[in-house]
């Protein structure tokens, strides 16, 4: 669900990325029994984009996230997305293309630790499913915060590990063996749908990636839980 990152361990992320694109965007929907859907929305919602505001997406994957920016924010100047995965952004490119947007998004390659935009920039900007695959992420952060207008919001959207008994135990199950036999099945590389479940069990706790966003700069972060913990919305600003 988006990918970016650098060196070495970001070259083998960009090419797996690369080898599953073709069929991302119907293993997002199966996966989640179509819930990112909904994941989505609530993150677009909360950066409350201003009449000709500016939004950005970082590690886009196949748009989905620009798509709801430019559904829910007509009045937007302008949507950019950016994903280090080239494959991604063609996809994303045709995407865009069928839906007559192209005036209205615009797709580039570029990492998130070295985001090709000047400070001070974006009312808004987004990362959905994607902060885990940034390998140096504090970077990451520092390069969300800088973008950012002064007064804009920053939002992330990451896989969490519920925490419930029963319904945690269920989706340990579902996570660390359904999912990646079903999507290495489907998407031909069990090595991709291996490494999601991985990359998620040793991903910061909520309150750890909200601490790491205030250390580079943000203020008023909060976070909230959805779909009974499989999901964290974080919100942050920069200060005005």
């Amino acid at each position: 669900m988006g990918a970016n990152g650098g060196g070495r361990d970001g070259d083998a992320i960009r090419r797996m990325f690369g080898g599953i694109a073709p069929r991302y965007d119907l293993l997002n929907r199966l996966l989640s029994l179509a819930r990112d859907r909904y994941w989505r929305r609530e993150a677009v919602a909360s950066a409350r984009l201003p009449s000709g505001g500016v939004a950005l997406d970082v590690c886009t994957g196949t748009a989905d996230m620009a798509l709801e920016f430019a559904r829910q924010f007509p009045s937007a100047k302008a949507i950019i997305g950016v994903d280090f995965c080239l494959p991604m952004i063609r996809i994303a490119a045709e995407k865009v293309a069928r839906k007559g947007l192209t005036d209205r998004i615009r797709l580039q390659v570029g990492s998130a630790e070295a985001l090709p935009f000047r400070a001070d920039t974006f009312d808004a900007v987004t990362v959905a499913f994607g902060i885990r695959n940034v390998v140096d992420r504090k970077c990451g952060l520092a390069e969300l915060y800088r973008v950012l207008h002064p007064g804009g919001v920053g939002i992330i959207l990451e896989f969490a590990t519920p925490q419930g008994p029963f319904f945690g135990w269920l989706y340990r199950v579902y996570f660390h063996h359904g999912l990646p036999w079903l999507g290495g099945l489907i998407s031909g590389d069990p090595q991709a749908y291996s490494y999601l479940p991985a990359s998620v069990s040793a991903f910061p706790a909520p309150q750890e990636l909200s601490r790491m966003m205030e250390e580079v700069g943000f203020h008023d972060v909060h976070f909230r839980t959805m779909t009974g913990g499989i999901v964290t919305l974080h919100v942050g600003r920069k200060s005005a």
